[in-house]
């Protein structure tokens, strides 16, 4: 790839933790929490809906096995798991990868609305 079409998880270094055929997942360099980890597929593919069936059961199998590993590793007591998919998303990077992110009870005030935290204003609703 040339400088322009550099990608983080492609041409990285980072040390793949646990990986399958299609997928390998890897430690986050900027962490939202302890054991936050990202899972992606090896081809270079700019988004979820790109993914073939198979590279999404692929994924959905690495987020089972790197619960277990963070769980080892830093006893989280909640997990959120998402997938920015374009730039108006906050997609980052254009390669496919979901985030694993350990929560740990006092992280934040009050936790409730979880992922609808992506549009503060929509994060607390009454039921």
């Amino acid at each position: 790839m040339s400088e322009k079409n550099f990608c983080p998880f492609c041409d990285g270094d980072d040390e793949r933790i646990v990986k399958n055929d299609l997928a390998f997942a890897i430690y986050d360099t900027h962490p939202a929490s302890s054991g936050h980890a990202l899972i992606m597929t090896n081809r270079h593919i700019a988004e979820y809906f790109d993914a073939s069936r198979e590279e999404k059961i692929a994924i959905l199998e690495l987020i089972d096995e790197m619960k277990h590993v963070i769980d080892q590793q830093h006893k989280p007591d909640a997990y959120n798991i998402g997938v920015n998919i374009g730039k108006i998303a906050g997609q980052s990077v254009p390669h496919l990868h979901l985030h694993i992110i350990p929560r740990y009870k006092g992280d934040v005030d009050d936790p409730r609305g979880g992922v609808r935290g992506v549009i503060p204003k929509k994060q607390k609703y009454d039921r």
